[in-house]
């Protein structure tokens, strides 16, 4: 009995860490990425943003990977966010944008 408690409480700390994350990565992408949030120049259904500089994510959908790449290295118009934030805060907005775009 006490292994399956075990195992019910990591998968329900998992989902609400994967809730947190979630939640971290809206806020981030919505309005307090630095310099600039993500929704002023994307549109993102989930988001309810309506951006027309960068790329619509919905149309897009792209992969968590390509997402860290390009905040990590900046493309066209859209700077690197690799000093302004951090590992965590730009895997959050990756893992929020991946799992939400197209849907």
């Amino acid at each position: 009995m006490k292994k399956y408690l075990a195992v019910a409480a990591t998968c329900l700390f998992a989902v609400s860490g994967q809730a947190h994350a979630d939640e971290q990565g809206k806020t981030l992408f919505t309005s307090s990425a630095k310099p600039i949030a993500c929704a002023v120049c994307h549109t993102l259904a989930d988001a309810g943003s309506a951006g027309a500089i960068g790329p619509d994510l919905d149309e897009l959908q792209p992969s968590k990977e390509q997402i860290l790449k390009v905040m990590k290295e900046g493309m066209g118009a859209m700077p690197s966010f690799a000093q302004t934030l951090s590992d965590e805060e730009r895997d959050a907005i990756a893992t929020y944008v991946s799992s939400v775009a197209g849907q």
